[in-house]
C-alpha cells in the first residue's frame, strides 16, 4: 500500500473522522442521545460508524458505539501513516488452544520463514514497559498459517492470544512500523507507542500527538523499570 491508496482510504473516511472527531469525550456513545448534540440524523450517524468500523476506529452495538479517542483525535499526516497498520489490524484472525502463554510459545516455535512480530511482544523487547498479553504476526500467507494452527488444535475466535496479520505497507523500517502499529490499535498499546517514541526517537519519524501526563506516566514506569533492573 503506497500513499496515494492510504490517502484514497482516508479521504472516503473524512466525514466519519470529522465526525468522530467533534464529539465530546466519553468513554462510550448513544446513537439517542446524540442527534442534537452533533446536528446530524441517526441515519447520517450510522453511515458515519459504518466508515469508522471499515478501519477499527470505531465499534458500534446495539444503539451505542465506542471510537478510539486517542487514535481519532490524531493529526491527519499521522491517520495518514497507520492506515496500512488500521487495515492488518481490521483484518486480523485470533486463535487460541489453551488461552495460555503457551499458545504464544507455540506461535513462536512455529514462526513461518519471513513472518514480523509486532505490537505487544515486539514493544515489550524495544522497551521493556510493559508486559505483553498477545503475540501479533504478520505472515505472508494468513490462509496458510491459520491453518496450521487448527491442524494443531487451536480455535480461532475473539478470545485467542495469537494473531495473525496480513502483511500491507512498508516495513523498511521496522521500529516505526511496530510504533505506528501501536498507535493504530490504541488503549495499552497506545502507552507502548508512547515508550517507544521516548526510547528511540531518533528513528521515530511519524509525530503523534501525546497527552502530557500520558508521556509522564510512560517516562516515570520507564524509569522504574530501569531502576528494577
Amino acid at each position: 500500500m503506497n500513499i496515494q491508496e492510504s490517502t484514497s482510504i482516508l479521504e472516503k473516511a473524512k466525514d466519519a473522522i470529522g465526525f468522530a472527531q467533534e464529539l465530546p469525550p466519553s468513554p462510550i456513545y448513544n446513537l439517542k442521545n446524540l442527534e442534537n448534540v452533533v446536528s446530524l440524523s441517526a441515519k447520517t450517524i450510522k453511515r458515519r460508524l459504518v466508515h469508522l468500523e471499515e478501519l477499527g476506529l470505531a465499534d458500534y452495538n446495539r444503539g451505542k458505539f465506542t471510537i478510539k479517542r486517542e487514535v481519532i483525535s490524531q493529526p491527519y499526516i499521522v491517520l495518514q501513516n497507520i492506515i496500512p497498520s488500521l487495515i492488518a489490524l481490521k483484518k486480523a484472525r485470533r486463535f487460541g488452544r489453551h488461552y495460555k502463554p503457551t499458545d504464544v510459545n507455540f506461535m513462536k516455535r512455529h514462526l513461518p520463514k519471513d513472518s514480523i512480530i509486532t505490537l505487544d511482544h515486539k514493544a515489550h523487547e524495544l522497551t521493556k514497559f510493559q508486559t505483553p498479553l498477545n503475540l501479533y504476526v504478520y505472515v505472508d500467507d494468513v490462509k496458510k498459517v491459520s491453518a496450521l494452527l487448527k491442524s494443531h488444535g487451536f480455535r480461532e475466535g475473539k478470545r485467542g492470544n495469537v494473531v495473525l496479520l496480513p502483511k500491507i505497507g512498508s516495513f523498511e523500517n521496522l521500529t516505526e512500523r511496530v510504533f505506528l502499529d501501536c498507535v493504530a490499535n490504541g488503549g495499552r498499546n497506545f502507552l507502548d507507542a508512547a515508550a517507544i517514541m521516548l526510547t528511540h526517537k531518533d528513528v521515530i519519524k511519524t509525530r503523534v500527538r501525546f497527552a502530557g501526563d500520558t508521556i509522564l506516566k510512560v517516562q516515570e514506569d520507564l524509569l522504574t523499570s530501569e531502576a528494577a533492573h
